[in-house]
């Protein structure tokens, strides 16, 4: 059995990849059992065309998430093949949807959205990517995503304009989804295809981000039914990730929980003692053992 190799953006927040389309072909090849070598260091300045994923195998690179899945169709890794002619027409229907409606919506949440941009994406970039390069990569996606952006609102100049229309139908596709998905495991049927693949690829990022700015994402949560679909591939396939992002979360909770307990303790601690004094010296002047102590310490040649 051969193993190819694939190279993809690095992982974060439970994910493999913080990317759609190595999620997207990730996920398909777990799905199938595809034995793959795992690169993530997230550098795409040595890849064909500049982009992540690329997979090498004995017949050559393939650099396009469709070129990728096509040649593991063609290594006989397919979930497809019982799929009636009906269910592939609402792959294709589903994928035309998702790529419209929902990925600009991603695009402006991860590239044009300034309080994410500036608190997490470009952050996370930076520290991902090598230098130079991670100076260079995040403001070339912010330049995709405006001119993506002019593209498809050539008549609007106003920011919030365009992000109301955005979100707007990104709420309408997670809604029909959640509609679709119903109490259902998969999309089509008890086992799952590549439309449970790409619709993961799309929903995973935007749930497990930690997003300042969370409008989106918000709706995500509320469609109870595609959490509890993202969780149950996510803990079935990748498991490992999970694991590793709640160890090192408990491990973050447990250093801020001590950081902010400690002056705590401290500021406790002297208020208490302060307390105490205050309530010592009130009882010895209440009682008068302060004067009794005096007249006790003087010597009688001093006294009146």
């Amino acid at each position: 059995m051969d193993m190819f190799e694939l190279s993809i953006w690095k992982g974060d927040w439970g994910l493999p990849s913080v990317d759609t389309e190595c999620l997207q072909v990730l996920v398909y090849a777990k799905f199938n059992g595809i034995p793959l070598k795992i690169n993530s260091a997230g550098n795409p300045f040595t890849t064909p065309n500049g982009s992540l994923p690329v997979l090498k195998t004995r017949n050559g690179t393939f650099n396009a998430v469709k070129d990728i899945i096509e040649f593991f169709r063609k290594e006989r890794y397919n979930t497809e093949y019982e799929l009636s002619r009906k269910q592939c027409a609402k792959v294709m229907a589903y994928g035309t949807m998702l790529k419209e409606k929902l990925f600009p919506a991603l695009q402006f949440i991860w590239w044009i959205d300034e309080k994410n941009v500036n608190e997490l994406i470009r952050p996370w970039y930076c520290k991902a990517l090598p230098f130079p390069f991670n100076f260079y990569y995040p403001g070339k996606f912010e330049r995709q995503a405006h001119t993506m952006f002019v593209t498809l609102y050539p008549l609007e100049d106003n920011i919030t304009a365009i992000e109301n229309k955005v979100y707007s139908e990104a709420q309408k596709c997670l809604t029909l989804l959640s509609t679709s998905l119903g109490d259902s495991q998969y999309f089509l049927g008890q086992k799952p295809t590549i439309l449970d693949a790409i619709v993961y690829s799309y929903l995973a990022p935007l749930l497990k981000a930690p997003l300042p700015n969370p409008a989106l994402q918000n709706h995500l949560k509320a469609c109870t039914n595609l959490v509890t679909f993202i969780s149950r591939i996510s803990e079935k396939y990748f498991a490992n990730e999970c694991c590793e992002y709640k160890a090192k979360e408990n491990a973050q909770n447990i250093r801020k929980y001590s950081q902010n307990e400690f002056p705590n303790k401290r500021r406790n601690q002297l208020l208490a003692g302060l307390f105490t004094t205050l309530i010592m010296a009130t009882y010895i002047f209440s009682t008068g053992i302060l004067e009794k102590w005096k007249l006790v310490r003087i010597p009688p040649r001093h006294r009146r």
